[in-house]
């Protein structure tokens, strides 16, 4: 009966197996994103806990978010909240029974990718140089 089988594809599909798509990206950075926030979350209550401790440490990890290091963890989480936030959305829109067709798929995981790098280098910009920093 196995001599029978003449399908050339794997029986148990592996990540190595598919040619990658955005719409297979953009799924897998949806959930990524999802754990930098989760992640990134912990540096909004680092920084309340910081508060809640006195100046001495808040002047301390207001340092460290003001550091290089600290400054491009803040845009990494400013770009997964951006990302998730519109993926989300476009999420609401299947739920709604839209935007299913692959033309439409591809379209709006671009855009989705788009919104988020735009967005957050303005937000970043603004931050950066709009509000006298």
């Amino acid at each position: 009966m196995a001599n029978d089988w003449n399908d050339t594809r794997p029986l148990s599909p592996h990540i190595m197996n598919w040619k990658w798509h955005i719409t297979m990206a953009s799924s897998i950075f949806h959930r990524a994103s999802g754990v930098a926030l989760y992640i990134g979350s912990f540096l909004i209550v680092g920084w309340l806990v910081a508060i809640t401790m006195g100046e001495a440490a808040y002047n301390g990890y207001a340092g460290f978010l003001g550091s290089p290091i600290g400054l491009i963890l803040l845009f990494a989480f400013t770009a997964a909240v951006m990302y998730h936030l519109a993926n989300g959305i476009r999420h609401l829109f299947w739920d709604a029974g839209t935007g299913y067709k692959p033309g439409t798929a591809n379209l709006t995981a671009w855009l989705v990718i788009l919104f988020a790098a735009v967005s957050s280098v303005a937000i970043w910009a603004y931050i950066l140089f709009g509000m006298g920093g």
